[in-house]
């Protein structure tokens, strides 16, 4: 293991720990949080509820996407970043079909 896989992973890791930290912030947030970027968050009937429910997606996530770095201390080699790239896509695309298809719908108001 070099010095340069190191700091790659730690930085990895530093990356996850952000996306967790902004999942505790939206946890105790007093208004709705947004999930997707420039895009104003609907009204929601229950915001505490639905804050509650993007911080633990968004804590998850960074949980997840810190232990798919794992593979990173291999070294440059070609199936540990694959199984890395490919891991952090599936887990964002699970992560969207979750708030949108969950999180979304269940705290909506509804006209």
């Amino acid at each position: 293991m070099t010095n340069g896989t190191i700091l790659g992973f730690v930085l990895w890791l530093a990356v996850g720990a952000l996306l967790a930290g902004i999942g505790v912030s939206a946890f105790f947030a007093r208004k709705e949080v947004g999930f997707f970027c420039n895009v104003e968050p609907l009204p929601m009937r229950d915001v505490k509820g639905y804050n509650r429910a993007v911080g633990k997606l968004f804590i998850v996530y960074g949980i997840v996407f810190a232990l798919l770095g794992i593979p990173l201390l291999a070294g440059q080699n070609f199936p540990g970043i694959l199984i890395s790239i490919l891991g952090v896509v599936a887990e964002t695309i699970a992560a969207m079909a979750v708030y949108i298809l969950a999180i979304q719908s269940r705290y909506e108001k509804k006209p």
